[in-house]
């Protein structure tokens, strides 16, 4: 498992009985996971510091319970990125600091490079992975069917001062947009994508991980560039397991041009804590630099 040990703006101080309680730099969330199965507390005389409590509704989805005021936007910072987060009404706060460790192997690939590279992020949500690329030096397509998300990914990149740096935000059902890409001919140098398991597009087009994800990986592979660098495909679909995702890339990215493929599942540790959150996998596509 890869996990972050190294974000010092959020800790989970806690996890017990499908519930974890999580420290945002000065803010303590607690909200509910399903991959949290055990009862006991590790730390019970800490749950009652919480400043916002998540409570699923009977009745499907849920609301926050907020204890103590918290800004309607509040930023916590990994190394030199800035993110800004807010409650949403699914239990989400904009960012899924388990991504960092993805975020490390962008940034180094394009730092390395001899030449600037381009990326394509799809699902590209509150646009981490974009700032990630745009601020190692990559220019940046970032494609998402909500125009909500997109307009928070803008925030983003303001909050980190790169608004003149070169990317185009596109609300778009990522499907059609890549089909449309290779229609243009363009090419690409890294690939991104995190889709959900179930999703409906920006002209209310239906996905489901398990019908459309084969489709579309198989188009982006007619999208990179001759030189192609990375192509990464994230899930927390529980019904994906991570050889699954191994053995797609090896049937459309590897049959174009051939790479070293891995895949491991992503985690969070617990503060001072033996116990890990799962939180996911991800397979990879590299270029062989050997």
């Amino acid at each position: 498992m890869r996990c972050v040990r190294d974000f010092e703006d959020y800790q989970i101080i806690d996890m017990a009985g499908g519930e974890k309680l999580e420290c945002w730099k000065n803010i303590i969330l607690q909200r509910p996971d399903p991959q949290i199965i055990w009862p006991e507390k590790t730390h019970p005389e800490l749950w009652n510091k919480a400043d916002a409590i998540y409570r699923r509704s009977n009745t499907g989805g849920g609301s926050w319970n907020i204890k103590n005021k918290i800004p309607d936007v509040f930023e916590v910072t990994y190394h030199h990125l800035v993110f800004r987060l807010k409650l949403m009404g699914f239990k989400h706060t904009g960012l899924f600091p388990e991504q960092a460790v993805n975020w490390n192997l962008l940034e180094k690939i394009i730092k390395e490079s001899s030449r600037p590279l381009k990326v394509l992020n799809l699902f590209a949500y509150t646009g981490a992975a974009s700032i990630v690329a745009l601020k190692s030096g990559a220019s940046v397509v970032h494609v998402d069917s909500s125009r909500g998300m997109v307009d928070w990914a803008k925030e983003n990149v303001i909050a980190n001062h790169l608004e003149e740096k070169p990317i185009r935000f596109l609300v778009d059902d990522c499907l059609k947009f890549v089909k449309r890409e290779i229609r243009r001919g363009n090419k690409y140098d890294i690939i991104l994508m995190d889709p959900p398991s179930f999703g409906r597009g920006s002209k209310n087009e239906v996905w489901t991980i398990e019908k459309n994800l084969f489709e579309l990986v198989s188009e982006c592979t007619k999208l990179m560039s001759e030189d192609f660098q990375l192509f990464l495909i994230n899930s927390y679909s529980t019904g994906l397991s991570k050889t699954v995702l191994e053995n797609l890339l090896y049937m459309t990215v590897n049959e174009r041009q051939k790479g070293i493929i891995s895949s491991d599942e992503i985690g969070l540790p617990m503060k001072n804590s033996p116990y890990i959150l799962p939180c996911g996998c991800t397979a990879i596509w590299q270029k062989n630099r050997t």
